[in-house]
């Protein structure tokens, strides 16, 4: 079952909305889906190709999860972010701009 706000999911059994927005960008290839969607829409044969060749079950799943999120859809074009999911790629630039920063702190 996708996770979505208000269902139970991995870490919080009332479904919070960030507990399940990270058991979906936490389940194989999620990220990388959209990553590789963040420029234009792609077909499923390329998106795969750009996914290193994820296996077109998984990333049938995957793209259905991300549909269902109202994250990504398809069109004419291709597999393509939706306006959620271009929002969503916006927060996870800015995640990634931390994650470049981020140092541990080392054992003393």
């Amino acid at each position: 079952m996708t996770p979505l706000p208000g269902r139970p999911v991995r870490g919080s059994t009332t479904g919070r909305p960030v507990m399940a927005l990270l058991d979906l960008l936490g389940r194989r290839w999620a990220l990388r889906i959209l990553w590789e969607l963040r420029d234009s829409a792609l077909t499923f044969r390329a998106l795969q190709q750009r996914c290193d060749g994820v296996s077109s079950s998984v990333l049938a799943t995957r793209l259905r999860e991300l549909a269902e999120a109202d994250l990504a859809d398809h069109s004419g074009d291709g597999y393509a972010l939706t306006e959620q999911g271009r929002s969503l790629f916006g927060t996870l630039v800015e995640l990634d701009a931390w994650a470049s920063r981020w140092r541990p702190r080392q054992p003393s």
